[in-house]
C-alpha cells in the first residue's frame, strides 16, 4: 500500500511557533514503513506552517492557496504512485474544494484528528469532506455518529524504536509524572503530595522560573499578553472569561513545593524515566472553556499508548475509552481521584512482581493491537471494502 502523506511535516530548521508537532510525522512515517507500506510527500509544501496563522489572518489564506495548488497539481501528475491520501489537518487547513477535486481523481482521503472532545461539541463542517475520519477518542464517537460523518475509532498513532521494545532491567525507585503544567494537574498532584506520596514532576511550566511575572506597572510582559490575545481569539470572549474564572477556582492548592519539581528531561532522559521509574503516572483531565462551572473533561491521551509501549509500569486516570484499549488491572492500572491514585501507587509500589506483570502485558498490547501497522490495516480494509461493496 502506498500512502501520500500530509501529517504536519515542515520545511524549516527550527520548529514553527506552535505546540510540539514534529513527532507526528516521525511516528506515522516509521509506522507506515513497519507495516511494509510506502509513503511519499508533496514537494515544497510545509503543512505545519498552516498551523501558525489564525482563521481570520490573511497569511492563512495565502498558505492554503499555495499548499493546495501544489497538492492537487502533484496528485494529478503522480496519480499512479499512491493509493490513499492520509492527513492530519486542522479544520482551518482544509480546502474542501481541493479535497473534492482529489476525491474525483479516485483518491480516498483520510484525516486524523486528536483533540475532538477538547475543541468541539460537534465536528466541524470541514471534516465532512473526507472519506474517513480517524478518531482516537472514544468520547468523540457519539458526536461523529450524530453528525453522520464516516469515521473509524483507532488508537493514537504511536511508534517506538525496536531498541525500546523490551522490559527495563533496573527500576529506579521513583514515581514519575512527565507532562506540561496546568491548574488541574497541579491541584491533583498537590493533593497526592499532601498524602505523603513522593512524586517527581517534570515538564513544561513546572519550574518557578518558567512562570511569567507581572511588571511593575501591572501590565503583562509581551509574551504573556500575546498568549492572552491568542486565547481570546481562539475561545471568544465567553471562553476567555470562563478560562480566567476557572483559574480563580483552582487558585488554591496548586503551588507544588520545589523539592517535587525536577528539570524538564531531554529525549534520552524522558525514555529512561518512563522505562525505569517504578510507576509512571498519566493524567487525562484537561481544562475546558465552554461552560461556566464546568472546569474539565477527561479523555485518553497519546501517553496512554506511548508509556506502555516503551515498557512503563503505567497508572493513568480512568476514562471509558481505556476499556477498549487495555484489560484494566492487568495491562495498565487506573484511578479516578487523588485518593485512588495514592492507594494504587502504594499497592503497586509494594510488589515488584505486579509492576513487572503490568510492564510486560501492557507493552505487548500496545506494540501489537494498538500499533500504527494495525491501525493502517484496519483503515485500508475499511476503505477498500466499502469501495468494493
Amino acid at each position: 500500500m502506498r500512502i501520500l502523506l500530509s501529517f504536519q511535516q515542515d520545511l524549516t530548521v527550527q520548529p514553527h511557533p506552535v505546540p510540539a508537532y514534529r513527532f507526528w510525522s516521525y511516528y506515522i512515517r516509521q509506522g507506515i514503513e513497519e507495516a511494509g507500506m510506502h509513503w511519499l510527500e508533496i514537494p515544497g509544501v510545509d503543512w505545519a506552517a498552516g498551523l501558525v496563522p489564525y482563521e481570520d489572518e490573511p497569511a492563512l489564506g495565502i498558505w492554503k492557496v499555495r499548499a493546495w495548488e501544489l497538492t492537487v497539481k502533484f496528485i494529478k501528475e503522480n496519480r499512479a504512485s499512491f493509493d490513499v491520501f492520509l492527513c492530519y489537518l486542522y479544520p482551518k487547513q482544509v480546502d474542501m474544494s481541493a479535497i473534492n477535486e482529489i476525491k474525483a481523481l479516485g483518491v480516498p482521503c483520510v484525516n486524523f484528528y486528536c483533540d475532538n472532545v477538547r475543541e468541539f461539541t460537534t465536528p466541524p463542517p470541514e471534516f465532512k469532506v473526507f472519506d474517513l475520519m480517524w478518531v482516537p477518542e472514544f468520547e468523540a464517537l457519539e458526536m461523529y455518529r450524530r453528525a453522520k460523518i464516516n469515521h473509524i475509532h483507532l488508537p493514537m498513532p504511536m511508534w517506538v524504536a525496536p531498541v525500546y521494545r523490551n522490559l527495563p532491567v533496573n527500576e529506579n525507585g521513583k514515581i514519575s509524572f512527565i507532562g506540561s503544567k496546568d491548574v488541574l494537574r497541579a491541584r491533583l498532584l498537590m493533593e497526592v503530595i499532601e498524602s505523603k506520596l513522593d512524586i517527581q514532576i517534570r515538564g513544561e511550566g513546572w519550574s518557578p522560573a518558567a512562570e511569567m511575572p507581572i511588571s511593575g506597572n501591572l501590565v503583562p510582559h509581551r509574551p504573556k499578553l500575546k498568549n492572552q490575545l491568542r486565547l481570546l481569539a481562539k475561545t471568544g470572549f465567553k471562553g476567555f472569561l470562563i478560562h480566567h474564572l476557572n483559574r480563580v477556582t483552582f487558585s488554591d492548592k496548586t503551588a507544588i513545593p520545589g523539592e517535587y519539581i525536577f528539570a524538564k528531561p531531554d529525549f534520552e532522559e524522558y525514555i529512561s524515566l518512563t522505562r525505569n521509574s517504578n510507576i509512571v503516572l498519566g493524567i487525562n483531565r484537561v481544562p475546558i472553556y465552554r461552560e461556566f462551572g464546568r472546569t474539565s473533561l477527561v479523555y485518553s491521551r497519546l501517553r496512554d499508548i506511548e508509556a506502555p509501549m516503551i515498557g512503563a509500569c503505567y497508572l493513568t486516570e480512568y476514562t471509558p475509552g481505556l476499556k477498549g484499549l487495555y484489560e484494566l488491572g492487568k495491562e495498565i492500572e487506573t484511578y479516578t481521584n487523588a485518593e485512588e491514585l495514592t492507594a494504587q501507587c502504594r499497592e503497586i509500589g509494594s510488589s515488584a512482581s505486579r509492576r513487572m506483570a503490568l510492564r510486560k502485558l501492557g507493552q505487548q498490547k500496545a506494540l501489537t493491537s494498538l500499533s500504527i501497522p494495525q491501525s493502517l490495516q484496519k483503515i485500508m480494509e475499511r476503505l477498500f471494502k466499502e469501495a468494493g461493496a
